[in-house]
């Protein structure tokens, strides 16, 4: 998977770029910690959410806060 720098249009987020493949993201955080997320962990809704929100640039950081957190499938 390549990455993609985050638009990060709100202009604070931690996230600092994002891969997508067919049924997982992984996201590589500014503290330089990458997670990937698949259909197993956290499912595929939320992984789904998570590939929208990475590609407008704006809301990833928060909907992991609040809906994923720790469940990601594993720490790269």
């Amino acid at each position: 998977m390549d990455r993609t720098p985050y638009g990060n249009h709100g202009g604070d987020s931690r996230v600092r770029y994002f891969a997508t493949g067919p049924s997982s993201i992984r996201v590589w955080f500014k503290d330089g910690g990458c997670y990937e997320y698949d259909v197993n962990r956290p499912g595929p809704a939320h992984v789904e959410a998570m590939k929208c929100l990475a590609a407008e640039g704006q809301g990833l950081a928060t909907f992991i806060n609040r809906y994923v957190q720790a469940n990601y499938a594993r720490k790269l």
